[in-house]
């Protein structure tokens, strides 16, 4: 169960996302399109649309493979967010006649290379919180003080899980190399599922019913059906059947169990998780190199004002790990999990070298409003940071992200 680095100051209440204007995300590029090369950059507002989904509706009516296509960072379908994808060999002008439900194309520009994950600068939220609780102005002001003095818990959060919370799951059976454990969390949990039909497809496959599952999933599961179809033709081979799921959507599962590991670190340093210790690695907010804590005396003034930060583990098979307590701390999430580095290093392409990430992130320009029984915020992250991250400080919820 995860705490709350504000848990002494009330929670605001409210609820978010009831409607796509409630949560709005506007993408901050790192560099704009330059006006020359073979790749088209695409500004584009989605509505209800996953990142991974628009990409395959672009691609579709555009006649290329969305495998070739780019993006900075992952959006979810839920609010209104701004975005911008690359597309290769395309003329702007046709990007810009695109006509698509729940997307729009704003802008489309020349570059020269393909958008790369992790090329942006950060994220600008516009949040409505609707029927908050009384002082909710005061207690999210009170909140938002906190988080700006000592930076927002770098938290990947449920809404990195998946729907039903099974992505990690997913990963991590990989990992390990128990296939059917994989198949087993990939088909999903029924008691998760509102969809009647869903439910019985579920329940279908865990009595090893492969033909009747298959005809009752919907057919927006296409991942779940596309494994099914192979383990219904040979069963049994569990490791075969997932060799249907497609390569970005296994990063995502691998990626997911990552987030959850690091979560769990974060959670057990939270009461200290603005001051850095010996043998931390350390991490530059202005050049995001790390370098290790040897004299944590020299380093905290350094800490205190924001320049640096402890960082957590994306473990993978070529992670710098820290030494001295937290050291030993990764290690034992690590081991408890029956992993060493070298489980990382898995061929085709799903190789995972890991990385270190913040504990901690800066929380830029905030702005507070009420607009009658509700409250308007705004906020910036940088890249990789999560909004659900400040609201659950702010709200309080018993469960932020379902």
């Amino acid at each position: 169960m995860t705490t709350y680095l504000t848990a002494d100051i009330p929670g605001a209440g409210g609820t978010i996302k009831e409607s796509p204007e409630d949560f709005q995300v506007t993408e901050l590029p790192l560099y704009f399109p330059c006006g020359a090369g073979e790749h088209t950059y695409a500004e584009i507002e989605k509505r209800g649309v996953t990142t991974l989904d628009a990409l395959r509706r672009i691609a579709r009516a555009l006649g290329v493979s969305d495998r070739d296509m780019g993006y900075a960072g992952m959006k979810d379908a839920r609010g209104i967010t701004r975005q911008t994808v690359s597309i290769p060999r395309m003329d702007p002008q046709l990007v810009l006649g695109l006509a698509l439900p729940g997307i729009k194309v704003l802008t489309a520009a020349r570059h020269t290379n393909k958008l790369k994950l992790g090329h942006l600068a950060g994220n600008r939220f516009h949040i409505r919180l609707r029927d908050v609780e009384s002082h909710a102005l005061e207690r999210a002001s009170a909140v938002l003080q906190v988080l700006v003095e000592r930076g927002v818990p770098n938290r990947f959060g449920e809404q990195r899980y998946g729907a039903q919370g099974n992505s990690p799951l997913i990963g991590g059976a990989w990992l390990r190399g128990d296939y059917r454990g994989a198949v087993d969390a990939l088909m999903g949990n029924p008691e998760l599922v509102r969809d009647e039909r869903w439910r019985t497809a579920i329940a279908a496959y865990r009595r090893g019913e492969l033909e009747e599952s298959l005809r009752l999933f919907p057919g927006h599961c296409r991942t779940e059906r596309d494994v099914l179809q192979r383990l219904a033709k040979n069963p049994g081979a569990w490791g075969k059947a997932l060799n249907a799921v497609h390569p970005r959507l296994k990063k995502l599962y691998l990626s997911a169990y990552q987030s959850l590991l690091f979560d769990r670190l974060l959670e057990t340093r939270l009461a200290g998780f603005d001051r850095v210790v010996a043998g931390d690695l350390a991490f530059k907010h202005d050049s995001g190199a790390c370098f290790l804590v040897t004299d944590p005396a020299v380093e905290t003034p350094r800490a205190e004002r924001f320049e640096i930060s402890p960082t957590g583990p994306l473990f993978g098979c070529r992670m710098k790990s820290p030494e001295g307590a937290p050291g030993d701390m990764e290690a034992s999430i690590l081991a408890g999990e029956g992993l060493t580095p070298a489980s990382f290093d898995l061929p085709g392409g799903m190789r995972l070298e890991g990385e270190r990430r913040p504990l901690r992130v800066p929380l830029r320009e905030p702005l507070l409003a009420e607009d009658g029984a509700d409250l308007i915020l705004e906020f910036s992250l940088p890249k990789g940071s999560y909004a659900t991250a400040v609201l659950r400080e702010i709200i309080k919820p018993v469960c932020m992200d379902t």
